[in-house]
C-alpha cells in the first residue's frame, strides 16, 4: 500500500490500517483521525503537523520519524518504538505512551498534559519545556534526559530512574515527599535551580519557590 491508496481508502471511510507498511513516507499535514495504525511501519516517516487525534498506534515503529507538532491527543501508542524520533511540538494530551520507547526523541515544548507514560524509555530524551503537568512516568527511564523548564506538577514519579537527568528551571511539586526520596537516591540528578510549586502550602497554591536549602546536596 503506498500513501495515495491509504488515503483514498481513508476518505472512503476505511480507518483500519494495522500493519501498514509505509518507512520514509510522505505524510506531513495527512489528517488520519481515529484511526488504527498498529504494529505500522513508519520507519524515518515524514509526519509533520499530522492530525492522528484519537487514534491507535500500538507497537507502531516510529524510529527516527518525524512528527514535530503534530495532534496527537487521546491517541493510544502503547509500546511504540520512536527511537531518536522528531516529537517537537506535538499535542499528546492523556495520550498513551506506556512501556513507549523514546530514548534520545526530541520532544520540546511537547504538551503531554496527563499522559501516560508509565515505564516508558525516555533515556536521553530532550524534554525541555515540556508540559508534563498530571502525567504518569511512575518506573520511567528519565536517565540523563533533559527535563529543563519542564511542568512536572501534579505528575507521577514513583520509581522513575533519573541518574544525570536535567532538572534545572523544571517545576515540581514542593511536597511531593516520594520525588524527593528517589532523587536521593540518584544524587546525579540536576535539582540545583529547579522550581518548587506550593511547598508546604498545598498543592491549592500554584506559587513557585526557589529550590529549598535542604535539597542543594541533592546536586552538589
Amino acid at each position: 500500500m503506498n500513501v495515495s491508496h491509504l488515503l483514498r481508502r481513508y476518505e472512503a471511510g476505511t480507518t483500519q490500517f494495522q500493519g501498514v507498511d509505509l518507512p520514509g513516507a510522505n505524510l506531513v499535514r495527512v489528517t488520519l483521525i481515529a484511526v488504527d495504525l498498529s504494529q505500522a511501519n513508519l520507519i524515518g516517516a515524514s509526519l509533520q503537523r499530522a492530525f492522528l487525534t484519537k487514534s491507535t498506534l500500538n507497537g507502531a515503529r516510529l524510529n527516527w520519524a518525524d512528527l514535530n507538532y503534530s495532534k496527537l491527543s487521546d491517541c493510544q501508542a502503547i509500546a511504540i518504538d520512536a527511537t531518536k524520533a522528531e516529537l517537537c511540538g506535538i499535542f499528546a494530551v492523556k495520550a498513551n505512551f506506556s512501556q513507549a520507547q523514546l530514548s534520545g526523541a526530541n520532544l520540546q515544548g511537547a504538551n503531554l498534559r496527563g499522559a501516560n507514560l508509565q515505564e516508558a524509555n525516555l533515556r536521553g530524551a530532550d524534554l525541555r519545556g515540556a508540559n508534563l503537568r498530571g502525567a504518569n512516568l511512575r518506573g520511567a527511564d528519565l536517565n540523563w534526559a533533559n527535563l529543563s523548564g519542564a511542568r512536572l506538577v501534579d505528575s507521577q514519579l514513583e520509581q522513575a530512574q533519573l541518574t544525570h537527568a536535567n532538572f534545572s528551571e523544571a517545576y515540581l511539586n514542593g511536597s511531593d515527599l516520594q520525588f524527593l526520596e528517589t532523587a536521593r537516591q540518584q544524587p546525579e540528578s540536576n535539582l540545583r535551580t529547579a522550581r518548587w510549586v506550593g511547598q508546604g502550602q498545598g498543592r491549592g497554591n500554584r506559587k513557585a519557590n526557589s529550590v529549598p536549602s535542604s535539597l542543594m546536596l541533592l546536586s552538589s
